[in-house]
This record gives structure tokens, sequence and C-alpha cells, in this order.
């Protein structure tokens, strides 16, 4: 009796520790992610660039605007020597760039979206990017981060200018 208590014991802990387990492996960015987006929301929100450039991996948004403005290009039927320079596309990535709206109203956001607000703006990609999505249920990514050596960088946004529509904060 002892002994089949004990194998019921030992099976329910490997079974709770398992779901716990699984549970961690969802679909929810991790914390590192999560505070690399709103630092970089922040930086866009405070205008401050030296926070904002931190949080970039500029060589890979260069190259994804570059991608996107020759896909825009080639479907239009232009084509054009050597691509946009380094000067515009480094145009494009500044937090000028980016506009932090309320959801609904569309009106600037008066201040940094708080953490809550961030949470409901980033979806997992998988196990090393996240995005910034915007709130149509289809949640299209608008700017896109990854893990990388130094931590989460921003390595892709749309061309064009970024609005991002932030949600109320929870209870309003």
């Amino acid at each position: 009796m002892v002994r089949r208590m004990t194998k019921w014991w030992v099976r329910a802990a490997a079974l709770t520790a398992l779901a716990v387990a699984l549970q961690a492996c969802g679909d929810r960015p991790d914390k590192q992610a999560m505070a690399a987006v709103q630092g970089l929301l922040t930086a866009v929100q405070t205008g401050n660039a030296g926070g904002f450039e931190a949080l970039l991996d500029r060589p890979a948004l260069r190259a994804d605007l570059r991608k996107q403005i020759a896909s825009v290009a080639r479907r239009d039927d232009l084509v054009v020597d050597g691509g946009p320079s380094e000067l515009a596309l480094d145009n494009m990535i500044s937090p000028q760039a980016f506009r932090l709206v309320q959801a609904g109203s569309g009106a600037p956001l008066r201040g940094a979206p708080s953490k809550a607000q961030v949470e409901d703006l980033v979806k997992r990609l998988d196990d090393h990017r996240v995005c910034v999505h915007d709130l149509t249920p289809k949640q299209t990514c608008i700017v896109t981060f990854a893990k990388e050596a130094p931590g989460w960088r921003m390595i892709g946004m749309l061309a064009g200018g970024v609005t991002i529509a932030v949600p109320p904060p929870a209870g309003k």
C-alpha cells in the first residue's frame, strides 16, 4: 500500500514538473526580449537617439529595408542601380521614423508605454525572434527583434515609417 502511494506521488510530481516545463516553453516572449522592446519604444517616445541606437542591429536593418525596397521596385518594374543609399536607409532607421499612437483614436501617445501595454504588442516568432505587431486579428509584424550575442536587437522594420498603435493601459 505504501509502495503504491509512493509511486503515485512520484508520478504526480513528474507530471507537475512536465507541465511547468511545457508552460515555460510557450508562446510568451522572454523577459529580456520584452525589456528590449520596451527600451526601444521608450527611446522612440523620449527621442533618446543613444538608447534607440543601443537596441539596433543596423547592418541587419539596412539589409531588411534594402530587400523590401528592391521587392517594391521589382513589383513596379523599376530598376534602380545600387538601390537606396546608406544615408537614405539610415534616415529610415531613427526614432523620428517611428510614431507611437493611442489605439482607437490615433492620437499621439503621451508617455512611454507600460510593461503591460508592451506585453500586448509583442509575440514570439521562435526561440530567437519576437515582433511588435499591429492590433488587428492577423497581428502583422511591424518591428522584429532577434536574440544576438549582446542581447535582443531590432533586426527588421516596415519600410516607410512605422506607426505603432499602443493599447490603453489595463482597466481603462
